[in-house]
């Protein structure tokens, strides 16, 4: 008996809800680590995207007139709205993660057909639409909490969020502020920053937010990150050769930049366990609907996110460059699949 059904396609017996609970379940370890590093403001965040995501996901479906029940339960709308909650600032304004949810649903999403037939990452499109729209709110990242001059619980995150000041009446720059009463800001942004205004690297690294790999607290974020990915490998939830493709070709470009001029550049290690390269590298860049579908087309797009991720890093105005590289990527996967799919058996090669 033969099955009909649109992509996502997955070589084994797990359905599409299994697949995508088995993704929620791996970003815990990440967003575990957020959590303790930036306090409760990322749960909320996933909380109000998962709640406008099912909202438009069976809103646009009975406008389709389509069944609102299955696609609920499939899991894809409440993934977007993890990924999406997972990427933002733990204390970004609620209305403004409400409109980039309901962007990437009814836009990104639905706007192509619904699930299997979007483009793009719906996920990064939200992120985008913010980053592009509200540079400084998605770039207000709190300080880790071992460097942080006022402590945030879970109530302060609620009313941050909400009224833009904490429970005690600190606003969100006086939140960004270290034990040292400097600002704070995401190491990938201090480091630009910092060689933007003349100095070398390592004079940049001298920052109280750089510490062990990829910075005070994102360093284990990454880790988590890893973590969730190395378990969905384990479970065959998604293949090898586009994260190990995207890392390795991250972790050339950056050592070769590293080794042509130092003062310029950051450590390859700091590339690979700062910002969300990990998340991007599993959770984001293996989409199974806007990724390459062939295997050589998976190395090539893996490889391909990797070098867009440093040059962007390294030349462009964005710090943390993944949500630009995977759409980027997204746009030629036509063309990578086009070039490497497999000659048919009999075909006459030219």
């Amino acid at each position: 008996m033969f099955t009909i059904a649109s992509a996502p396609f997955a070589h084994n017996r797990k359905q599409t809800q299994t697949l995508m609970l088995l993704v929620i379940l791996a970003c815990l370890p990440g967003l575990a680590a957020q959590i303790w590093f930036f306090g409760w403001g990322s749960v909320i965040q996933i909380a109000l995207a998962a709640v406008t995501a099912l909202g438009c996901e069976a809103l646009v479906l009975r406008l389709r007139a389509r069944p609102v029940k299955p696609a609920l339960l499939d899991g894809s709308a409440l993934l977007t709205a993890v990924l999406i909650g997972l990427a933002l600032p733990p204390l970004l304004p609620w209305w403004m993660t409400l409109v980039a949810t309901a962007f990437a649903i009814i836009i990104a999403k639905h706007l192509y057909g619904g699930l299997g037939q979007n483009l793009f990452n719906p996920a990064m499109v939200a992120y985008v639409l913010l980053l592009v729209s509200f540079p400084v709110q998605m770039t207000s990242w709190l300080p880790p909490s071992d460097i942080a001059a006022y402590g945030i619980g879970f109530g302060d995150a609620v009313s941050t969020i909400f009224t833009g000041f904490s429970l005690d009446g600190y606003s969100m720059a006086q939140l960004k502020q270290g034990v040292d009463g400097l600002t704070m800001a995401t190491p990938l942004d201090t480091l630009k920053t910092g060689l933007g205004q003349g100095l070398t690297a390592s004079e940049v690294m001298t920052h109280s937010v750089f510490e062990g790999w990829g910075g005070i607290g994102w360093s284990w974020v990454n880790l988590g990150y890893l973590l969730g990915g190395l378990f969905l490998l384990q479970q065959r939830v998604i293949a090898w050769r586009i994260p190990v493709a995207m890392l390795a070709s991250l972790f050339g470009a950056a050592t070769l930049g590293y080794l042509i001029s130092p003062d310029a550049t950051a450590t390859p290690m700091f590339h690979l366990f700062s910002g969300a390269t990990m998340l991007g590298a599993f959770f984001i860049a293996t989409d199974p609907v806007s990724a390459s579908t062939t295997a050589r087309g998976r190395l090539i797009y893996g490889a391909l996110i990797g070098v867009l991720i440093y040059i962007i890093r390294r030349f462009g105005g964005y710090p943390d460059a993944i949500a630009f590289a995977v759409l980027l990527a997204n746009l030629c996967v036509p063309m990578i699949d086009s070039l490497t799919r497999p000659k048919s058996y009999g075909e006459r090669r030219k």
